[in-house]
C-alpha cells in the first residue's frame, strides 16, 4: 500500500490531469474523455462501459464466461416482480415514472428545477413507494438494487444523457460532485481520482484499478466480494471506508452530487447494466 500510495503522489506532482476548477461541465467532458482515450488508446472508446475488463484481456475472458451465466440474472427477475406487483391502492411503481418506468435510466440523475436538488433513480423508488402508502426500502441493496437491476436491465442500449442545466444551483451541485471526487478524504489521503484517473490501470494487491470512465454504466453491481447485488451508493461508501473516510448515508447530498458529476463524466456511453465485477 506504501508503495501504491507513493505511486500516486508522484502522478500529482506530474500534474496528471486534474479538471480545471472553473471549466464548464461541457470542458470537463471533453478533458476527461480525451485523457481516457488517450492513455488507454488501444481501447475502443464505446468499450469503457466494462470497467477494468476493458482495458486487461486476461480479466475479461474470465468475466465474459461469467457473463454467459449472469449472477444478476435473478436479482432482475425478483425486481421486475416488485415493479410490478400492485400496491395496496392498486397502483404499481410503474405509475410513477415516465414511459411505465422502462428504457429510463440513461436520465438519471437530473437536477429538479421545483426543489433545487439533484434526484437519482434509488430515490425516486422510494418517493414512489411512500407516495403510495408502502413502507420504503433500503438504499445499498436487498430490494432495492433488484428493482433498480430491472430498470437498468430495461435500459440496455440507450446513451448516458445526464444533463447540467445552465441554472446556478444545478452548476453548484455538478461542482460540489467534482469537488468531491477530486477532493483527498480519509487516513490514507486520497481522491477517488487518484485510483480511477491518475493510477487507472496499475495494480492495487491483486487487483487492476478500473478508468472512471464508464463507471456508472453497468449499476447496480453484483459483485464476488458482496455475493450479492449492490447500489452504486453502496459502492462509493465502500471506496469511503477502504481509504479509511468515514462514509457518507447512501442517497447523501453528497453522494448524490457525485453521483451527477461521475455519471455525466460517462455521458454519451451506452448502459450496460446491471454488471458483475469482482
Amino acid at each position: 500500500m506504501k508503495k501504491f500510495i507513493a505511486m500516486t503522489t508522484a502522478l500529482v506532482l506530474l500534474g496528471t490531469a486534474s479538471l480545471p476548477a472553473q471549466a464548464t461541465p461541457e470542458e470537463d467532458l471533453k478533458t476527461f474523455r480525451a485523457y481516457f482515450h488517450k492513455r488507454f488508446s488501444e481501447t475502443p472508446p464505446k468499450d469503457f462501459i466494462n470497467g477494468v475488463y476493458s482495458i486487461d484481456p486476461a480479466s475479461r475472458e474470465q468475466w465474459e464466461a461469467i457473463e454467459e451465466f449472469p449472477p444478476y440474472e435473478l436479482s432482475v427477475d425478483k425486481g421486475k416482480a416488485l415493479f410490478e406487483k400492485p400496491f395496496a391502492n392498486g397502483k404499481n411503481m410503474a405509475s410513477c415514472f415516465k414511459n411505465g418506468g422502462v428504457g429510463i435510466k440513461q436520465y438519471y440523475p437530473y437536477y429538479d428545477k421545483v426543489t433545487g436538488a439533484v434526484r437519482t433513480l434509488e430515490q425516486e423508488i422510494n418517493e414512489c413507494l411512500l407516495m403510495n402508502g408502502e413502507k420504503p426500502l433500503k438504499y445499498k441493496k436487498g430490494k432495492m438494487a433488484d428493482v433498480s437491476a430491472y430498470m437498468a436491465y430495461t435500459s440496455r442500449g440507450n446513451d448516458i444523457n445526464v444533463v447540467i442545466p445552465s441554472d446556478p444551483k444545478a452548476l453548484e451541485w455538478y461542482n460540489r460532485g467534482k469537488k468531491h471526487f477530486y477532493g483527498k478524504r480519509g487516513q490514507l489521503n486520497m481522491s477517488c481520482a487518484d485510483c480511477h484517473v491518475y493510477n487507472a490501470g496499475m495494480n492495487i494487491r491483486a487487483d487492476k484499478l478500473s478508468p472512471a470512465l464508464g463507471h456508472t454504466s453497468h449499476f447496480p453491481v453484483y459483485r464476488s466480494k458482496w455475493g450479492g447485488l449492490g447500489t452504486l451508493h453502496r459502492r462509493y461508501g465502500g471506496c469511503n471506508k477502504q481509504v479509511r473516510a468515514k462514509p457518507f448515508k447512501a442517497q447523501s447530498d453528497e453522494y448524490r452530487a457525485l453521483e451527477y458529476f461521475h455519471t455525466y463524466m460517462s455521458n454519451g456511453l451506452t448502459l450496460n447494466g446491471p454488471g458483475a465485477r469482482k
